[in-house]
This record gives C-alpha cells, structure tokens and sequence, in this order.
C-alpha cells in the first residue's frame, strides 16, 4: 500500500492506493481513495473496533431489547389485570382451588384415607377447572361419569380375562383396548356426541387402557380403582365449590352481553360507514369515523365464541335471569341474523375504500335520504339491544321497523328520480358556465337540453344506497330473531298502561281561556 501526500496553497490532499490482488495476466492495478482536507482542519482516522467490543456491544442491545420485551409484556398483563378483574380472580380461585386439594396429600390422616392416589385429585383439579360455571360443569360431569364408566367396563373385562387362563387373558384385554378405543375414537365424529361429550370420550379411552393395562399387572385392581374414583371426585367436588361459591362467572350471561355488544357495534360501525362515504372530513375525524366503522369485524369473528359459551350455558343451573331450560339456541340465530347483515357492511365498506369513487355532487343527491335511513336502521338495532339487555319487549319498535320502511321507500324515489337531477343540475352548471361539461355530452333534440352522464360516475352512488336497502331488509330478519327469543324467554311484556292526564293548573286555565277568546273574536273581525 503506498501513501501520498500532496499540499496545495488552499488544502492538503490525501491519497492511499491499494494493490488489486484479484488481478490477473493484466498489469497490477490498484483501487485509489482521494480525500481533500481545508488547511488547517484535523482529520481523525477511526481504527475498526475489536471483535470483543463489538460482541459486548451486540450483548448490550440484546440485553436492552429483552428488558423492553419483559417491561411490555408487564404492561400488556396489567391492562388486561384492569379491563377484566375477573380474570385476576379466576387465577386465584385456581390457586385455591389446589392448595385445598393438596391437603389430601400434604396431611396423613387424609393421606392414609385416599392411599396413593391423593395426586390424581390434584390433576383433576388442573384439567377440570374452567372460567365459567358452565365450562367446569361440562369438565367435570364428563370426568366423572367416563371415569366410572370406564372403570366399571375395564374391571368386567378383567374378570372375564381372568376367568379365562392366563394364556388367553392378554389376548382379551388388548383386544378389548383396540375394539373400545376404536369405537369411541369413531365416536367422536358424530356431531352430536362432538358437541356435547368430546371431553368425555378423550377421558373414557384414557382411563379404560389405564385400568385395563394395569390391571393385568396389579393384584388389588378393584382398591386401586376405589382409590382413583374417590379422589377423582373430591378434585371435581372441590373444583366445582370453588366456581361456583367465590364470584362466579356465568357462560350464559356472558353470552347475553355477547349479543348485545355485537349489536350495538353493528349499529355504530353502520352510522361510522355511511358518515364516512358521505361526509368529507379529513384528519383526526376521519380516522375516527374509520376506526368506528369497523365495528362490523367482531360480529364476523364471533361465531364460535357465541357456539361455545351456548354450549356451555346449557349446563348450567338457573342463575339470574336465566332459567335452566333457557333457549340459548336463539341468541345463536340472532347471531347469525347479525353476521348476515355485518356480510352487507363489509360489502358497504369496500365501496368506501373502493378507487372508482363517484363525485360529491352526485353524492349529494342521495345524501339525505341515505343519511336518513342509515340513522333508522342504527335506532332499529340500538333499540333492539335494549330489548334484549333488559330481558322486556320494546313499544317502540313497532314504530321504528315503520319509520325504516318509510326512509327505504324514500330512497327508492330518490333514485328513481336521479337521472331527471343529475340533468338538471349539469344543464344549469353547463349554463353558467357556457361551456360544455367536461362529464357529460349536450344534444339538441326538438328543442330539449339532453345530457348523458358517463355510469362510471354514478354507479358508485347507487351501489351503496342498494346495499342500505339490503340491509334495511336484513335488519327485518334480526327483529324476527329478537323476536322468537323474547317469546320463548318470556320478556316483559309492554306495559298496557296509560300515560297519565296532566292536569292543567291555572296559569294554563287562563291562557287557554284567553285563546279561546281570541278564536272567537277573529270572525267577528
């Protein structure tokens, strides 16, 4: 490497050249740097760092990155602590849940009651414990009745391999094992049986290959099956006091609040579509309006929240307003009433994120009367969520379903009389203008202006307002659902009572008396 240096009277000039070793049969070439310098300045040449500070270096951001990583996840658990005490609370009742089953264990009179398998009360406790009631009771019923289902088949086969010779009793019980396993495996496939007692079966096969396996093993089968169901049911016993004694959570009512959250998100994400496609804002509101009009999205993503907790909810006793034959398969169908509308919103949405977007002067048109019956539709659902919160039939919603109809057939004259605006509005834009419009071409036909407007411009407009008609229709079929569900769970009836007379007082005597006066000298006038 060879270095030079040259001065000049205005600045110093630097110049490192290097050998090109890659070079061949040509001859040795070089790769040059220039570096210019004012007089005067200082140039400081920065070595490459060791390959030990940069490994401390790369040590350090690593170490910073997971401390930043550990703080968020404290903060993220700590907001959901707060949005949802429950939570918190189901942790502790876990927790307390097994420190009372690990008395069994830790305590020797208690101990030497249940033998050796105080540990499998404390494993029920672990897969049997669920957030709602309905979700421990369904756990634990199909634990219990599989457990001695399964315990009860598994000790016949054992006798009957036993009776029959030690050389064919091997044989038996694992074919036993392979029939039983395979046919409730099948089991589970049928919809029904999924449904319902999917749990039980996964315990069913494991307890009976348990049983039967060890069994052929073990002298003493019908204790050891003794000691296992007992503590089998003192973990369930336990979990179950635990659930449903120390602030209980109802997979039911959570259910119910389920709907009626959904519903009121498809009424605000309706009103946030329709302000946004119609209204022209710009910053901070439209980000608003667009975040209140994806409210649609949790109705789409709730389906099998809703078949769970219904599943769970037919399991439990009555509690609250909730009767143990309470129709939980309604709030389903009212679910799938408002999936079938969200489906429209999300149609409606793409038109407001669509490219081909149409003017605001044709939007203008049918402004109004989409305003108009997107707020009835939104009073509709509001009111129908009421409806429900309150477990009583609503009187206003006869009246409301009408006024919808009315702003429907509103919008349907509207866009049966937007040709005739759209051209009188270009003719008296063309007419204050004098020119032709740069949209439209203008003919003279017997003396009459004919503007023909291109139907790239107006589709748009008349997309959104056939997807309001639709889910105006759709929003029917969501009252007919609210309105099985309030037969078959006995709402409240609407009260029959009348309002009551206001009696005048006498200010109003007099004034009224001084109108009628006043009637009765106009004519004479």
């Amino acid at each position: 490497m060879a270095e030079d240096r040259k001065t000049t009277s205005s600045s110093v000039e630097w110049r490192v050249t290097m050998p090109d070793n890659h070079s061949s049969g040509r001859a040795e070439q070089g790769v040059e740097w220039q570096v210019k310098v004012p007089e005067g300045s200082t140039v400081k040449v920065e070595h490459e760092t060791s390959l030990v500070v940069r490994a401390w270096a790369q040590m350090v951001q690593f170490l910073v990155r997971r401390k930043d990583m550990f703080i968020g996840f404290l903060k993220n658990a700590w907001k959901l602590g707060v949005d949802d005490p429950r939570k918190v609370m189901h942790g502790l009742k876990v927790g307390l849940a097994l420190a009372l089953v690990s008395l069994f264990y830790y305590t020797r009179p208690l101990y030497d009651g249940v033998g050796g398998a105080a540990m499998w009360a404390i494993m029920t406790v672990v897969v049997v414990f669920e957030y709602t009631v309905g979700g421990c009771l369904y756990k634990g019923f199909n634990r219990a009745t599989a457990t001695s289902t399964a315990g009860a088949i598994a000790l016949g086969v054992h006798w009957v391999a036993h009776k029959s010779g030690k050389q064919f009793e091997p044989v038996i019980l694992s074919g036993s094992v392979f029939l039983l396993a395979s046919a409730a495996t099948f089991s589970r496939f049928v919809p029904t049986i999924k449904t319902k007692f999917d749990y039980g079966i996964t315990i069913f096969i494991l307890t009976y290959s348990l049983v039967a396996v060890s069994g052929y093993r073990v002298d003493a089968l019908l204790q050891m099956a003794q000691q296992r169901v007992s503590t089998i049911s003192i973990g369930i016993f336990i979990c179950l006091c635990v659930c449903i004694m120390i602030r209980p959570v109802w997979a039911g009512q959570e259910l119910h609040l389920l709907i009626t959250r959904n519903m009121d998100k498809l009424a605000a994400s309706l009103e946030g579509c329709i302000e946004e496609y119609l209204e022209e804002d710009s910053g901070t509101e439209k980000e608003k309006k667009s975040q209140k009009s994806q409210g649609y999205k949790a109705v789409l993503n709730s389906k099998a929240s809703e078949e769970s907790q219904a599943n769970l909810a037919r399991w439990e006793p009555r509690h609250g307003r909730f009767s143990f034959r309470h129709p939980w398969s309604e709030y389903l169908k009212v679910g799938v009433a408002m999936r079938y509308t969200a489906y429209c919103l999300e149609a409606l949405n793409g038109c407001i994120n669509s490219d081909i977007q149409a003017a605001n002067s044709v939007k203008k048109c049918l402004s109004d009367e989409c305003k108009k019956l997107g707020t009835q539709c939104a009073m509709v659902l509001k009111e129908l969520s009421n409806s429900i919160k309150e477990m009583a039939q609503s009187s206003r919603l006869e009246l409301l379903v009408c006024d919808m109809n009315l702003a429907v057939q509103d919008l349907q004259d509207a866009l049966r009389s937007l040709p005739s605006q759209l051209q009188k509005e270009a003719l008296q834009a063309a007419q204050v203008q004098k020119t032709s419009i740069s949209s439209a071409t203008i003919t003279s036909v017997k003396n009459e202006n004919i503007v023909t407007m291109p139907l790239m411009e107006v589709l748009p407009v008349i997309t959104m307002a056939s997807l309001l008609i639709e889910i105006s229709v759709r929003i029917e079929r969501i009252v007919d659902a609210v309105e099985s569900l309030a037969d078959l769970s006995e709402f409240k009836p609407v009260s029959d009572e009348k309002p009551a007379k206001v009696v005048p007082s006498d200010d109003d005597a007099s004034v009224a008396a001084q109108g009628s006066e006043t009637k009765k000298t106009i004519p004479e006038v």
